[in-house]
């Protein structure tokens, strides 16, 4: 159920959305997330698993390290977090341990979400903590970041592999006989 967004909402998703720029300028998959309480950021992050070569560092688990630091806590009640990607199962059971109030997300992960969309670990009734949920808060701007992301990457790599293809020496190439390159070819 999407809830219409506040004019907070949309002011931390596009803090959010800035952040998720950061992972992308390292070549990560442009997810961003900022942990709020009281108008205050604990802690922020984006995704960083490329980079450190661990698959835990998703933005999520950034800014809750970083505000569980801010707060001397391992636990953040009255908290918000701002996503821009609905969290994962992993990043899901970390805020339902950590214990966030809320959490606002942009788009949904039909592959992966663990808030909603394949799975619903933060309102899960029999894990001893649920969470508010609002999704959809600048859901198209979200999902727009991500596949832009994603198509970019495929072009890179489509261009990638045609050049590792035309540096090939000519005896390595495949060669096509002159009748099939005019369509002469008897079936």
């Amino acid at each position: 159920m999407i809830v219409s967004s506040t004019e907070q909402d949309i002011h931390w998703m596009q803090y959010a959305m800035q952040l998720a720029a950061r992972a992308e300028a390292a070549g990560e998959v442009p997810v961003g997330a900022v942990l709020i309480k009281d108008g205050q950021v604990l802690g922020e992050g984006w995704n960083l698993s490329i980079c450190r070569h661990d698959p835990t560092a998703h933005a999520e688990i950034q800014a809750i390290r970083q505000a569980g630091s801010a707060l001397q806590n391992y636990r953040m009640p009255d908290c918000t977090l701002y996503v821009t990607l609905e969290p994962c199962a992993m990043c899901a059971g970390a805020l339902v341990h950590s214990r966030v109030q809320r959490l606002v997300f942009g788009a949904t992960d039909l592959k992966a979400g663990a808030c909603g969309s394949v799975v619903d670990l933060v309102r899960h009734p029999q894990l001893n903590h649920q969470l508010e949920v609002q999704s959809g808060v600048l859901a198209e701007a979200c999902a727009a970041q991500l596949s832009g992301f994603f198509q970019k990457r495929r072009a890179e790599q489509k261009a990638l592999k045609q050049q590792k293809n035309s540096a090939l020496p000519a005896e390595t190439q495949p060669q096509i006989s002159t009748a099939a390159q005019s369509g002469d070819v008897a079936s």
